[in-house]
């Protein structure tokens, strides 16, 4: 039997953000804020838009690790509103390479989204800054 875990797409986000407020350093490091403000989500079995109103918070610790906790709403197509939970763990390697994974949680009423709330979800996010304000969110499945 072979227990490796298998990562099967969910979707894929971009999700607008607001400029970054900074809120100050605290004693576990740097904090800031980052509202979200909309976008868009799309996926095999799910489709919709990012709703605004939620937000990014973010804490970078003293050894330039940044841990994002990021908390919002989604609707789908249908109508169904997924509630999001994300945390990010954001590291900046030598040489300029970053890298940004998360695990995920989602909300979902019961019915035919029902089953993201069982779900094992991890992500990887890369920052669109360049073109539009945003952050590009792939979701995957571990099964």
């Amino acid at each position: 039997m072979n227990n490796t875990p298998i990562a099967l797409p969910v979707y894929e986000a971009i999700v607008d953000v607001a400029p970054t407020i900074d809120l100050g350093h605290g004693p576990l490091g740097w904090h800031r804020l980052v509202n979200i403000t909309g976008g868009e989500f799309e996926g095999p079995r799910l489709r919709g838009r990012v709703l605004p109103g939620g937000a990014d918070r973010q804490l970078i610790r003293p050894d330039g690790v940044r841990l994002l906790d990021a908390l919002y709403e989604m609707q789908t197509d249908d109508g169904t509103v997924l509630t999001v939970h994300n945390r990010v763990k954001v590291i900046e390697h030598p040489g300029g390479e970053r890298e940004a994974l998360s695990h995920l949680d989602i909300t979902a009423p019961a019915g035919p989204h029902g089953w993201l709330n069982d779900a094992v979800l991890v992500g990887r996010a890369s920052a669109l800054l360049a073109h539009r304000q945003a952050v590009r969110i792939c979701v995957y499945q571990l099964r």
